[in-house]
């Protein structure tokens, strides 16, 4: 991998096992000498460099693979074939919410994530701008994040992983979330890092949410990287799939 790739992902299949239709007892199972379980292979093949500094988004219709992929190069998923190589940090935004444990105060859940992320717990500056950045009251910050509205947790997850001083910031599909006015603040942080020099891996099913945060893109389809260029071109050829 060259000094400028930060992402690398080399051959990767992803396949996941589900029910197998028509086996649903013992007695299936004998009869017809069926498999309980099938295997589905959702990603094929998939070859990515993603050079540092780059806001790559990637669009496709909902199956086509998109989250797989992000979840992969994550290190959530494991690759079945091939090989992922990240050369840098990243904070993952890969669902509402997702990392925060309900049963502890907002506070802390941020302790808890900076340090999984590899952040002092002790930098007080740190957890006050992260609450100062959600807007979330002194009060709220104390109470367990289960009694936070789906908006309240939102507003938490993405202020801890903007927050994170990481090389790359990986987000999937949750910028619609909040009101119009976190969603705007949320924007103008990511453009931040983005001059800061992060790279940026965003799914998204709103072209135009591409084309704000993006310079290149990628389409797919089945599981498949069908096209890749500059945003605005695979923006197009998305809108040409409905």
């Amino acid at each position: 991998m060259s000094a400028e790739t930060i992402i690398k992902v080399e051959n990767v299949d992803v396949s996941f096992w589900q029910n197998n239709v028509g086996v649903y007892s013992l007695k299936d199972l004998i009869t017809h000498r069926k498999s309980p379980f099938k295997s589905k292979q959702i990603l094929h093949n998939i070859c990515l460099d993603v050079k540092r500094g780059e806001s790559l988004g990637i669009l496709g219709r909902n199956g086509s693979g998109k989250s797989t992929l992000l979840r992969t190069i994550a290190g959530v998923i494991k690759p079945g074939n091939g090989k992922v190589t990240v050369n840098g940090s990243f904070a993952p935004i890969l669902a509402i919410g997702a990392g925060l444990e309900l049963e502890l105060t907002g506070y802390e859940n941020v302790a808890l994530l900076l340090a999984l992320y590899g952040t002092a717990r002790s930098n007080t500056n740190v957890v006050e701008n992260i609450r100062e950045f959600s807007e979330l009251s002194d009060e709220v910050m104390r109470m367990p994040v289960k009694q936070y509205s789906s908006g309240m947790v939102a507003r938490l997850a993405f202020s801890i992983s903007l927050a994170n001083d990481s090389d790359i910031l990986i987000i999937d599909e949750v910028l619609a979330v909040g009101d119009q006015g976190f969603q705007a603040k949320c924007a103008g942080k990511i453009e931040q890092l983005k001059a800061a020099g992060t790279t940026i891996l965003f799914v998204s099913h709103f072209p135009e949410g591409v084309m704000k945060i993006c310079n290149k893109a990628v389409l797919m389809e089945n599981g498949h990287i069908t096209h890749r260029g500059d945003a605005a071109e695979i923006c197009d050829n998305y809108r040409m799939l409905f």
